[in-house]
């Protein structure tokens, strides 16, 4: 049965938590790949399915089309965006600039806690590797470039990050780039060389190997995307 429908004004709290909730739904949806890329929105039935007025949710759509996770078209219909071959590169070489700072940054800090965290996700990404369990080794990945973020300390830089990580649908192209073969294997060990550079406070040569790390990555998106 279809939960009644919820009015919900901008000036109650119960509505602004609501459309909150819708957001972060459909942000979830999205970029985890339950819809797919030029998939079409309907008001009417995200209202239903939420059990909300169409209020909340054309306020959810007009966020994330801001965070460039959908496209309105006036008169014809909402959609969830395909970023373009451009998009991505241009998106990707702002992710090689974030995360290398951030590896820089937390090669300054010392022995912070985020670095026990991280040999932990690398031997826990090792075993993965080993069974060939591409689906864990790809939650591992988001981890360990999630741990880099964290552990550099840098509200500022991890504010922009979460909102790149978004328009690329980052789960999404985990799971291409490691479609091909050895990919998992050689970021495995790309991981392994980042920390151990972090590890050794070497920030110059930390930043350089993860932006390294990033292209080649980035490569094997689009050969990924290519081979569909």
């Amino acid at each position: 049965m279809t939960p009644p429908s919820v009015d919900l004004g901008s000036s109650n709290g119960a509505g602004s938590s609501m459309q909150g909730r819708v957001i972060a739904e459909m942000r979830t949806r999205i970029i985890g790949g339950q819809m797919e890329p030029g998939a079409s929105l309907s008001e009417i039935a995200l209202a239903e399915e939420f059990g909300v007025s169409r209020t909340p949710v054309r306020e959810a759509l007009k966020q994330l089309q801001t965070e460039g996770l959908v496209e309105i078209r006036p008169r014809v219909g909402t959609f969830v965006t395909i970023p373009t071959r451009r998009e991505i590169t241009e998106l990707f070489e702002m992710k090689e600039l974030l995360e290398g700072a951030a590896a820089r940054l937390l090669a300054q800090r010392g022995r912070v806690p985020e670095i026990d965290r991280l040999e932990e996700n690398l031997r826990q990404a090792d075993a993965a590797v080993d069974r060939d369990d591409r689906d864990r080794y790809a939650e591992l990945v988001q981890e360990f470039h999630d741990l880099i973020i964290v552990g550099a300390d840098n509200g500022k830089l991890e504010a922009h990050y979460r909102m790149l990580m978004n328009q690329l649908a980052y789960p999404r192209l985990v799971t291409t780039s490691l479609s091909q073969p050895g990919r998992a294997l050689q970021s495995d060990r790309e991981h392994h060389t980042v920390l151990e550079l972090i590890v050794a406070k070497d920030g110059d040569s930390a930043e350089r190997v993860m932006r390294e790390h990033v292209r080649a990555s980035r490569r094997a998106v689009f050969a990924g995307l290519q081979s569909r």
